[in-house]
């Protein structure tokens, strides 16, 4: 194997690395958090070796190749991008795991008690022994919970190979170490400033001298000593507190505002009293003209040995804000669910023969979202998160014209002949998995662009696992229950502590994922519903979500918070969740824990499956589509529930909806009769369908809306002259002659009853039916054209693929291919070799069968003959070889074989490392070596 790998710690034996001494040894010196720690018993997680066991590993790859395969599958669960691509062996596997792209990714994912575990060890020496972690962790006071809960902090870093090495000597990844460790221009959250040793380089020798000197320690000339002997004091607790006793209580007072950060102080350059003492003492270290800094094993002191303010060893509970009766949650997100397929089926109605332009740069403008949302009486945003939904389930795209429109898609008419609960599942699994995120419409873009309904740049592919852990917080609670949002988000950064955009993003998102849930109807007065658990794969609440009082009895206290974990059996605090599908720490099938945020994904067809679930609960609670209407007398109609679409799509027609909820009001006007009986329909028809359909008798306003309006269709007809207009009655001609506003038409009269126009037909159509009459279309032949709302739709579309997080996580297939062939290559590349004679590549290099030692890493080099030679010999023994080997693409890589038979130019062996047989064109084969010893 190669040595270029970026992280040398991957590599490099811990022998020669610095800070630490030797494993199982122990030396006399000063306590506290950077005190050499006396044997511990007991202690959880890997220790020592005994007297005669194998070596402690020395490096990251050595430590993982010490694993089992259910240990690297859990690391390869947790961090699945070690495995793009698979590494080809261990090595490569520990210099991929501490890459910082990868350990940027992992950190993020840590909750927040391991990820102060990781930043404890950042500012602790190393290596570091379990009991200095733990003192950095509890303090001189000691925290029971912390101390419980540290082991298994411990061993999620340990298996995520953030950490590595025996308990006596814990190794933090180095570059997690470099991400974590406190720094002038990267503070670290425990406020720590930098040690002693890195506060005083470049520092003169006679000003350590004076320091020394200030707190009554032996003065000398060697840097190295005057600082091993100042850190010495600060980590002596009783001769720190000695020095203390004598500062000034204003010195006392300047340290208390830097003991828990910032360390850093800026001062003048006549500093006053107290800080010239502390400044001649070295607890402040001057790091420029003008700034002084804590050091960090005085700031430890100071906090009595304590690395962080407050720990946070479990998540926060849950608070509840309401509870109802879970059938009534379940009828309100009906309720809701249907209400969201009517706005849908609305929208798209609106846009059913054309909808906006689509802008340039792609999107819809902000002037036609306001012009959209108006029509449909919704709030901007709202209208927005409709639209985003039906983009992404494929019902709405553009028609991809030269003056490109949005449009319904064929998919929106199948959609349409589903049932009602099944449109609602298609919905609500589009939503719960897509990336598209309309909260952010109207906010602008890292370029200051703003980002636009339908537009690109909205895709956020941390959002569905965002809403997937907020549905799974919900099915913790009692049945029925609501969470306050606050405690909710609170419960969220604790499992992701991600500061900056990103964690802003993220609490947007499950903001916004609260209000689209009851929107959408996956939840009811703010609780979880029972079709909304079965569409996220939730399982009822079980007996480990518990409901506690603060304060008393349920009366005396204002507040009821519920806990998503249950005590473990010994009493200690642990942490466990219920849900199965997005469970931090939880044990997986091979008994190893993993954060809620590599929690895998549903497939395809386990989400259908869900949708169909949820769909089989939704449907008895959908009300029934009703055949009848309420005609009044002031000319309106009242739907009192969902229509049946016949009779809904007639009356869409015939009036103007004039307001909707939980009922729909209809207007009828003159221009909704005529557009009634522009698609076909006589006077009798109508009073026919009305009669039909009515609860109610039809009022007389409304037959004689009507019949009037039936009595002057028709009476004006229009065709393509350009245009001209025919009546039997000259008498009205003259009238839209005389008529001022027929100017803009261009009519002249071309005999007493026809008028000829320089506008088209419909134009001129429009501008009649503006003057109050009510003209119609007629052909060439002179028959009335009847016109129909054709529906324009898109070519066909298929929906936006949702943007992945990352690379998902392996199922146990891949998993299983990916170990074995990381431990084929790792014995491939470490197999034991005799050493190779080197082939004379040309005249003017070595003579032919010069030994020579092979290089470490390189592949095998032997001519041809030599090469031909060895791999017949082993063929006929059964012993193994290691060869190197350049394919068709001239990529080389090395392999362990066993030959079986050599013929035609060609060997057959089985690979170790591919564990199959193949075979290999000699040509082909760069040279070989025999094992020392046979792998088989």
């Amino acid at each position: 194997m190669g040595t270029s790998e970026r992280d040398l710690e991957a590599h490099v034996p811990e022998g020669n690395t610095t800070g630490g001494t030797t494993a199982g040894t122990t030396t006399d010196g000063p306590t506290g958090p950077y005190g050499t720690a006396t044997p511990r018993t007991g202690t959880p997680g890997a220790t020592a070796p005994a007297s005669g066991a194998a070596a402690p590993p020395r490096t990251l790859a050595e430590d993982l190749r010490t694993r089992d395969d259910s240990s690297l599958a859990a690391l390869l669960r947790a961090r699945p991008d070690l495995l793009s691509p698979v590494p080809g062996d261990v090595g490569l596997l520990a210099t991929r795991a501490g890459t910082r792209a990868s350990v940027v990714r992992a950190l993020e994912r840590l909750d927040k008690f391991a990820l102060q575990t990781a930043e404890a060890l950042a500012v602790a020496p190393d290596p570091a022994t379990y009991d200095m972690l733990r003192a950095l962790m509890t303090g001189d006071e000691g925290a029971p919970a912390t101390e419980a809960a540290l082991p298994d902090a411990v061993r999620v870093l340990r298996e995520q190979a953030l950490v590595w090495g025996a308990d006596d000597r814990l190794r933090l990844v180095r570059t997690a170490r470099e991400l974590l460790a406190p720094s002038a221009t990267h503070p670290s959250p425990t406020g720590l400033g930098p040690t002693v040793a890195e506060a005083t380089t470049g520092m003169s020798p006679t000003r350590l001298q004076g320091i020394l000197a200030a707190v009554g320690l032996s003065t000398t000339h060697d840097p190295v000593s005057a600082v091993h002997a100042l850190t010495s004091l600060f980590t002596d607790r009783s001769r720190m507190d000695a020095l203390l006793d004598h500062a000034p209580s204003e010195a006392l007072t300047v340290l208390d505002r830097l003991v828990w950060g910032p360390p850093y102080g800026e001062v003048s350059s006549d500093p006053t009293p107290p800080v010239r003492w502390l400044r001649d003492h070295g607890l402040l270290l001057p790091t420029s003209a003008r700034t002084v800094v804590l050091p960090r094993e005085a700031a430890l002191h100071l906090r009595a040995g304590r690395t962080h303010h407050t720990t946070e060893p479990s998540p926060p509970q849950l608070v509840t804000a309401s509870a109802h009766a879970q059938k009534m949650v379940d009828l309100t997100a009906a309720g809701q669910a249907f209400t969201a397929l009517s706005t849908v089926e609305d929208l798209l109605k609106e846009w059913d023969r054309g909808g906006p332009a689509v802008l340039r740069s792609g999107g819809l403008s902000v002037r036609d979202l306001k012009r959209t949302a108006a029509a449909m009486d919704l709030p901007e945003p709202t209208a927005a998160f409709w639209l985003e939904l039906a983009y992404a389930a494929g019902l709405l795209a553009s028609d991809g014209e030269a003056d490109e429109r949005y449009a319904p898609t064929p998919a929106y008419d199948e959609w349409l002949d589903l049932p009602p609960q099944d449109r609602w599942s298609r919905l609500a699994a589009t939503w719960l998995r897509g990336t598209r995120t309309a909260g952010l419409i109207g906010s602008q873009d890292a370029k200051g662009r703003t980002l636009s309904a339908l537009g690109p740049d909205l895709d956020r592919s941390s959002a569905p696992e965002v809403r997937r852990r907020v549905l799974a917080l919900l099915a913790d609670l009692p049945e029925g229950t609501a969470p306050d949002p606050e405690s909710v988000l609170a419960r969220l950064h604790w499992e992701r502590p991600q500061r900056g955009a990103t964690g802003e993003l993220r609490t947007r998102v499950a903001l916004w994922t609260l209000a689209e849930a009851e929107q959408l109807g996956v939840t009811g007065r703010g609780a979880l519903s029972a079709h909304g658990r079965a569409l996220a794969s939730l399982p009822a609440p079980g007996p480990a979500g518990t409901t506690t009082t603060t304060g008393g009895s349920p009366t005396e206290a204002g507040t009821t918070t519920i806990t998503g974990s249950s005590p473990a059996e010994a009493g200690t605090p642990t942490t466990a969740w219920n849900s199965p599908t997005a469970v931090p720490n939880a044990p997986t099938e091979s008994g190893t824990p993993h954060p809620p945020s590599v929690a895998q994904a549903p497939t395809e067809s386990e989400a259908a499956a869900a949708a169909l679930r949820a769909a089989v609960l939704l449907a008895p609670l959908i009300p029934e589509p009703l055949d009848h209407v309420l005609l009044q007398a002031d000319l309106t109609a009242v739907a009192p529930g969902p229509l049946q679409r016949p009779l809904a799509a007639m009356l869409s027609v015939l009036a103007d909806v004039e307001s909707r909820g939980g009922a729909t009001v209809y207007r009828f006007t003159p221009g909704s009769v005529r557009r009634a009986l522009d698609s076909g329909q006589a006077a009798a028809d109508l009073h026919a369908f009305l009669s039909a359909h009515s609860r109610t008798p039809v009022p007389q306003p409304l037959s004689y809306l009507i019949d009037d309006v039936a009595r002057r269709h028709g009476h004006l007809r229009v065709g393509a002259a350009t245009a001209y207009v025919r009546c039997d009655d000259d008498a009205v001609l003259g009238e839209i002659l005389a008529d001022k506003r027929s100017a803009g038409l261009g009519l002249r009269r071309l005999a007493p009853t026809v008028l000829a126009a320089r506008t088209d037909p419909a134009t001129l159509l429009d501008g009649l039916r503006s003057m109050g009459f009510a003209p119609a279309a007629e052909s060439a032949a002179g028959d009335v054209l009847i016109t129909r709302a054709d529906a324009h739709r898109t070519p066909a579309r298929t929906a936006p693929a949702p943007v992945p997080e990352g690379p998902h996580v392996p199922d146990e297939t891949l998993l299983g291919a990916a170990l074995h062939a990381i431990r084929a290559g790792d014995m491939a590349a470490n197999a034991v070799r005799k050493p190779v004679a080197f082939a004379s590549a040309s005249a003017s290099g070595p003579a032919s069968g010069e030994a020579g030692a092979a290089v470490p890493g390189a592949l095998p080099r032997t001519s041809s003959a030599e090469t031909l030679a060895t791999v017949q010999a082993a063929a006929m023994t059964g012993s193994a070889l290691w060869i190197g080997y350049v394919n068709a693409d001239g990529a080389a890589s090395q392999r362990v074989i066993a030959p079986v038979r050599v013929e035609g130019g060609f060997v057959t062996a089985y690979d170790h490392t591919a564990d199959q047989v193949k075979t290999y064109p000699l040509h082909r084969i760069t040279g070989v070596a025999e094992l020392a010893d046979d792998p088989a």
